[in-house]
């Protein structure tokens, strides 16, 4: 990787910083290709070439998985949740949200509160997957003939909890792990 490409993903970076801390407000692409020191095409090319999606699509999940969050943990109006996480309609953000998560936020929301689980699992098995389609991504298993393998499908985890006891399988990274919800310093079953 030479200089200026470092440079660029370094501009890059902070483009997606401002839009990580400020993902509520309304954010443009002049803005932020200003942030980045490059003209309005140039960002949108680079920041999918670095990023692997464009801003405004990293910007709508990036909103929907704020939503997901305060949806499942509190009982807040779905249309006031809508506009905290800088949705201008409640229209476009259940179209968004069941584009990206594969149900409304209404349908979401009835699942209940998150389970006490390490945050690093947490995060993995509830981010949207922008390799599937969310109903293909639920739906999908590395048995059925044309299923994508990519690691980071969430079709193929699975997350079953009887009492305290975590247990996170992956199919296509090969792994098995439990954990001990009750001991928060416990890790893999068999290491204590």
């Amino acid at each position: 990787m030479g200089l200026a490409e470092e440079d660029l993903n370094r501009r890059m970076l902070r483009a997606r910083d401002v839009m990580d801390r400020s993902y509520a407000e309304a954010l443009d692409i002049p803005s932020l290709a200003s942030v980045a020191l490059v003209s309005e095409s140039h960002f949108i090319r680079s920041f999918r070439a670095v990023f692997g999606e464009t801003p405004h699509r990293y910007l709508q999940r990036r909103r929907v998985e704020r939503a997901m969050f305060l949806l499942r943990t509190g009982d807040r109006p779905v249309t006031e949740i809508c506009f905290e996480v800088g949705f201008s309609s409640l229209g476009t953000f259940s179209r968004t949200f069941s584009a990206i998560v594969g149900t409304s936020p209404s349908a979401y929301r009835r699942r209940g509160p998150l389970p006490h689980v390490p945050s690093c699992f947490a995060m993995r098995w509830a981010r949207p997957s922008e390799h599937l389609p969310a109903t293909e991504a639920r739906q999908a298993s590395p048995s059925t003939p044309g299923a994508p393998s990519t690691p980071s499908a969430a079709s193929t985890r699975e997350i079953a909890g009887s009492g305290p006891l975590l247990r996170l399988r992956s199919h296509d990274d090969d792994f098995d792990i439990e954990l001990d919800a009750t001991h928060p310093t416990s890790g893999p079953a068999g290491t204590g």
